[in-house]
């Protein structure tokens, strides 16, 4: 049996990789992507002053060179790093995502404060306040009780407690926002 055309992985990957430029190209003509387009990219809308925060901080770990701009190398890696990266990668992101004020650690109010946006932004009710969270993951997880979370205490405590991992990995999913774009991808071609 021969290949038919467009059958390789290779091929089918680079399909896949023209369809997200063709996308991206058309949400952001310029080639680089501004907060406000990233926004509008992803539908968020209306947001409170701590959820846009958020928003901000999770733009701003995507902007790799930290010009201001996303182009479309850094959202290739962004995708990627949601929809295919390992653990360790997408808890070093997370990391860098809850440390808003880059000191190298992670204070309780900057953990409260992330919790709070990504549920404000999700919309999904939870049972445990974002208070309670934050100090379940401090008590299980700051080893040595200054109130502040190492980089690795943080992926130390997060690998080895399944249910921190699991919320967190859970929290931070936004592959159904990746769907909502493919699926707009589909439906442009």
């Amino acid at each position: 049996m021969g290949n038919t055309p467009g059958s390789t992985v290779e091929e089918l990957q680079a399909c896949e990789n023209h369809q997200w430029y063709r996308k991206f190209m058309t949400e952001c003509p310029s080639g680089l992507l501004t907060f406000y387009e990233f926004k509008q990219i992803f539908g968020l809308r209306n947001l409170s002053n701590t959820s846009n925060a958020y928003v901000m901080t999770m733009f701003t770990t995507f902007d790799i060179n930290n010009d201001g701009f996303i182009d479309f190398i850094e959202y290739v890696a962004a995708l990627s790093l949601v929809l295919k990266g390992g653990v360790k990668q997408k808890l070093r992101w997370y990391f860098k995502l809850y440390d808003i004020d880059g000191s190298g650690s992670i204070d309780r109010e900057e953990l409260l404060q992330i919790i709070k946006s990504i549920r404000a932004i999700n919309g999904v009710p939870c049972e445990m306040s974002a208070e309670d969270f934050a100090n379940m993951v401090f008590d299980k997880i700051d080893i040595n009780g200054d109130g502040e979370l190492s980089y690795e205490e943080f992926m130390e405590g997060i690998q080895n407690d399944e249910m921190l991992l699991m919320t967190l990995t859970q929290s931070m999913d936004i592959t159904h926002i990746v769907e909502i774009i493919q699926g707009e991808i589909r439906a442009n071609n």
